[in-house]
């Protein structure tokens, strides 16, 4: 009793008999598996490095800045600082300012809290710009929530912040609780250095 593989004979011993010329399939097949496993790999490295990194929060300027140290490094040469997007907090001077600090460096800093975020892009000032996320929470979304910042909606378009925003507003809560709360942009612009 023989079975037939294309290009090759299998015998009951199951001794592999090659025609002449004609490779087995099954060899073809090993081939393939091998390319395909090492594409996997390949791809699972590069899904791997596209995650977001993990930092820790070394120094909160103001309600959307901050200072990043990457986790398992002891050089601070890595260090950088991070503009939160999609939000506009007060200035340090301004009304609201240092809650707004304050809240941020509640939810960022500690023991145990660990910051990730993607940075985009550079701003004018060679800060990066990213999504910064503590334990797990959002910290546009948190500020905002809190009545802490206003969302930006000429640089961004996310809706559960503007949600967020129309909320604080409503309940007035944080600098909404003012009659007139003056925009950090428009602080600054009052407020330029000469």
């Amino acid at each position: 009793m023989r079975d037939v593989i294309v290009g090759a004979t299998i015998h009951r011993d199951c001794t592999l008999v090659s025609r002449p010329g004609v490779a087995p399939t099954w060899a073809f097949s090993i081939k393939m598996l091998h390319l395909a496993f090492i594409i996997f790999c390949l791809l699972f490295a590069t899904v791997s490095r596209s995650e977001e990194a993990r930092y820790i929060v070394t120094y909160v300027y103001d309600g959307d800045t901050v200072k990043l140290h990457p986790i398992n490094t002891f050089s601070q040469k890595n260090d950088f600082k991070l503009r939160i997007t999609d939000i506009d907090a007060p200035e340090r001077n301004q009304p609201f300012g240092q809650k707004s600090r304050r809240a941020l460096i509640k939810l960022c800093q500690g023991h145990n809290v660990i910051a990730t975020t993607k940075v985009i892009a550079k701003d004018q000032y060679q800060r990066a710009l990213g999504k910064l996320q503590c334990n797990g929470a959002d910290a546009s979304l948190h500020l905002v929530n809190l009545g802490l910042a206003w969302y930006n909606s000429k640089y961004a378009n996310d809706v559960a912040l503007e949600r967020a925003e129309m909320n604080a507003r409503t309940q007035k809560l944080g600098l909404w609780a003012d009659e007139k709360p003056i925009s950090p942009w428009a602080w600054r612009r009052l407020h330029q250095r000469n």
